[in-house]
């Protein structure tokens, strides 16, 4: 007879997770708010991106956003200094955010005047792809200097986002970094996800990204 018990906590608590995500991302749509989450490495260059997407979108979609770190309020200081709605979340010392935690965070961003709002995850490739937040569209951005085996040692993260973001264009010359194979890896993760090459900091690319969202959040709000 075994001297202990095994209990399949990791799984319970997925499975709450799914049914909160579900039921978030159902109030979500019948309130006409668009939720995006974005993942990354640190360093990926999120918040510069966001910084354009901000910058392109804030005439045509009320914006909210939330900041997820372990510490600092530094990235909502930087939202809010480019003129949108901003709430910084502290995980305490959590690596990721889950659909309640997310359900936290826009209730303290308040939606009363917001649709589109975006969650800044926790920057990591393996911790944030575990968890359904409660989004309406997962997107993450991989960086030149990072590589383009990524898809290949964190499928997960790969697997799970509707759209991925090349950035950091303008260093490829650089680095060893091969961006056909880099869309042929994604794809072997998840043939649907759209592949972006852009350039955060000079705008390369950018306009195929805010197309897509434009349609998005547009559809989303149509029911």
């Amino acid at each position: 007879m075994e001297a202990y018990k095994v209990l399949e906590v990791k799984q319970s608590v997925f499975a709450t997770n799914d049914k909160d995500a579900n039921e978030l991302r159902a109030k979500l749509k019948e309130q006409g708010v668009f939720l995006l989450n974005l993942m990354s490495s640190p360093g990926s260059g999120k918040t510069t991106t966001l910084k354009r997407t901000i910058e392109a979108l804030k005439d045509e979609f009320r914006i909210g956003i939330m900041e997820a770190d372990i510490d600092s309020e530094v990235d909502a200081k930087t939202m809010a200094d480019a003129g949108v709605k901003a709430i910084q979340l502290h995980t305490g010392g959590m690596c990721h955010l889950d659909a309640e935690m997310t359900r936290q965070g826009l209730e303290g961003l308040g939606l009363e005047d917001v649709d589109f709002a975006v969650l800044e995850n926790v920057g990591n490739l393996v911790c944030p792809a575990e968890f359904d937040t409660g989004s309406s569209k997962n997107v993450m951005i991989l960086s030149v200097p990072e590589g383009h085996d990524k898809p290949l040692k964190y499928p997960l993260m790969f697997s799970i986002c509707d759209v991925v973001l090349i950035n950091k264009m303008d260093v490829l010359e650089y680095f060893d970094f091969d961006l056909d194979k880099c869309r042929e890896y994604v794809h072997m993760r998840n043939p649907k996800a759209k592949v972006i090459p852009i350039c955060a900091r000079t705008g390369e690319g950018m306009d195929e990204w805010f197309n897509w969202l434009r349609t998005e959040i547009t559809e989303w709000k149509k029911g």
